[in-house]
């Protein structure tokens, strides 16, 4: 009878162990990150039946699935948000570079049919500010998303600090700990993903039940109850910038976006990817711009009558010492040589064994560099041109960014509408008394610089292939074809037709208020001229090619973030199917469990109303 009673009770507990081991899940049905819980039974060797043990219902190799997962959409979400951001800039009228340039180059076309108009004047002037304004506003808005990452990694690197510090505190209440409760390991799981979130990653699970965790480059973050600190460290070119480093050993290793995942990798990845390359390609087009429109203001004369002067002011190429360099040390000093060579990219210089060498920043790739650095021969590498003094060391070196960072210096050099140089420097005149066939074709300035190129010129022609620029003293033959080119003084007249002896065409200069539009209109062609990457590409193209390849590396972020998403989502189901609780297999266990616990009170009831007869049978 004893053992019946026995047998009831210990079933009557277990059975009430296990429904509420199936209450706890159901009241945790939506319960982030918790895992289902299961009593295990097992039969006693006197029949009966206890609680072997309370278990976690989890699968290691579906939570790691489910952990890399979701790092990874962490990395490629920054990504795709910080790339659509950019491309937003980049696409929208009121905020692209587009609009303003096709703008300002529409207003200089309009200016050629009425060249000495004060208001089309200043609508050319109105429209280069704004053409400078957007630049700077375009190269304002990218280096706040610079800042903003700088922000984004310190609290980063302190919130994994912070969250690491708790899973190590875990791990030492884990390790070897018989009776640890689920909710334990459910709240180190938990803490695990959000480290993962921010820097991807991977666990170990030891013997002890405590784990270590890892980074995609392999550091430790977690070592059982030890930490490794990730920090901020500035850059060596660039003290306004923050890299991220791991603390090892007393040293800070910088990680790069190979080495960490998660969002703080995906927002080193978009800086070096996306963000510095915009940079990098809005200088350029800043620089370009100011100068060819500065070229072409210097090749004409303005309604002053004087050589027309930059239409625009921009900083020239930058480049920064190391912070490790020697002191004093040495001093580069850039400005562009050749446009159409300057790719955009910043080079890294280094000085060693008595000269200097060049490569990409970005891939480590070696450039040409020629000169020796003097005013004289300087340094020349991808159109950019460095004086350098002072004495460098060995292993001194420097960031040189071509044209990062330029967009944002864009100005416009003057208010005057008057100093808008639309005519060319030099007019020709035909002579009064000239009876030949011959007319200008064409007065090209060959040489802005030359110091007699607005002196007057009297061309007299013998019709016989001759001709004399110095009242007859001395003759020069000039080409018999037809059309014929006198070159002088920096400037070449190109006749067609037969002169006659004695004709004469003089060449003078531009007075003032010349309604001559010549040079407005080389202006204007400059917005269709192949001036960038050697000579192929005009800046109207390379501006549209920058909408182009920023909407692509939205789009394609955009592609790999779904395409993640849906793996997440899949990895998340299969945890949930395994670990989650679903409540209809819930309701089905408690309804089983009620029922073997009503049917355990019924064994014991029946054992005692057995025991009850017995014991009235005896008195």
């Amino acid at each position: 009878m004893t053992s019946i009673l026995s047998t009831g009770t210990g079933a009557l507990l277990a059975y009430q162990r296990a429904m509420s081991t199936v209450s706890g899940n159901v009241a945790n049905i939506g319960t982030t990150g918790y895992t289902r819980q299961s009593t295990q039974l097992s039969t006693l060797y006197t029949g009966g039946v206890q609680v072997q043990d309370v278990v976690r219902i989890a699968d290691e190799l579906v939570n790691a699935r489910l952990l890399d997962s979701t790092g990874e959409l962490a990395r490629l979400d920054k990504i795709s948000t910080l790339s659509s951001q950019v491309d937003t800039m980049m696409s929208d009228k009121t905020t692209n570079l587009n609009s303003v340039w096709s703008n300002f180059f529409d207003s200089v076309s309009a200016l050629t049919s009425t060249p000495t108009s004060s208001s089309a004047r200043q609508a050319v002037l109105d429209n280069a500010k704004a053409l400078a304004t957007r630049f700077n506003q375009v190269d304002a808005q990218l280096d706040q998303m610079d800042a903003d990452i700088n922000a984004s990694l310190k609290a980063g690197a302190d919130q994994v600090n912070a969250l690491t510090t708790q899973i190590a505190k875990l791990n030492g209440q884990i390790a070897n700990n018989k009776n640890v409760t689920s909710d334990l390991l459910d709240k180190r799981d938990q803490l695990v993903s959000q480290v993962v979130t921010l820097t991807g990653g991977s666990t170990k699970t030891l013997d002890d039940n405590s784990i270590n965790l890892y980074i995609p480059g392999g550091q430790a973050l977690v070592v059982g109850t030890l930490t490794t600190k990730l920090t901020t460290v500035q850059d060596p070119y660039q003290a306004s910038r923050l890299q991220l480093g791991i603390v090892s050993s007393g040293q800070t290793v910088v990680l790069n976006n190979n080495l960490i995942g998660g969002s703080l990798g995906g927002s080193l990845e978009f800086r070096s990817t996306v963000l510095d390359p915009t940079l990098a390609e809005v200088g350029r087009l800043a620089l370009a711009t100011a100068d060819t429109v500065n070229q072409a203001q210097n090749n004409g004369v303005d309604l002053y009558g004087n050589l027309g002067s930059d239409l625009f002011t921009i900083a020239p190429p930058e480049v920064l010492p190391n912070s490790g360099n020697s002191m004093p040390g040495a001093t580069l000093q850039a400005s562009v040589s050749n446009i159409g060579a300057i790719d955009g990219s910043n080079v890294t210089l280094s000085y060693g064994a008595g000269g200097w060498t060049a490569k990409r920043a970005d891939t480590g790739a070696a450039l040409t560099v020629t000169g020796t650095g003097t005013a004289g021969d300087p340094l020349i590498v991808n159109g950019v041109q460095i004086v350098v003094s002072g004495t460098p060391a060995n292993g001194d070196s420097y960031l040189l960014h071509s044209s990062q960072g330029a967009a944002g210096t864009l100005s416009v050099a003057f208010n005057d509408t008057s100093k808008i140089a639309a005519a060319k420097p030099v007019q020709v005149g035909t002579g009064t008394g000239n009876i030949g066939s011959a007319t200008v074709d064409s007065l090209v300035v060959d040489d802005i610089a030359n110091p007699a190129l607005q002196t007057a010129v009297t061309v007299q022609v013998d019709g016989a292939g001759n001709y004399s620029t110095d009242g007859g003293t001395t003759w020069s033959p000039y080409a018999s074809t037809n059309p014929a080119t006198i070159s002088v003084n920096g400037w070449t007249l190109t006749l067609k037709g037969t002169p006659s002896n004695g004709d004469t065409f003089t060449v003078t200069a531009t007075g003032a208020n010349s309604s001559d539009n010549s040079n407005l209109l080389s202006m204007a062609a400059l917005d269709d001229k192949n001036v960038l990457n050697g000579g192929t590409v005009s800046i109207n193209n390379a501006i549209a090619g920058l909408t182009t390849s920023v909407g692509s590396s939205a789009q394609q972020a955009e592609y790999a973030y779904s395409a993640q998403k849906a793996i997440q989502t899949t990895a998340q189901s299969t945890r949930d199917s395994v670990s989650g609780v679903n409540a209809d297999e819930e309701a089905a266990n408690l309804l089983f469990y009620q029922q073997a616990y009503q049917a355990a009170a019924q064994v014991i009831s029946t054992a005692n109303t057995t025991f009850q007869t017995l014991l009235n049978a005896v008195q």
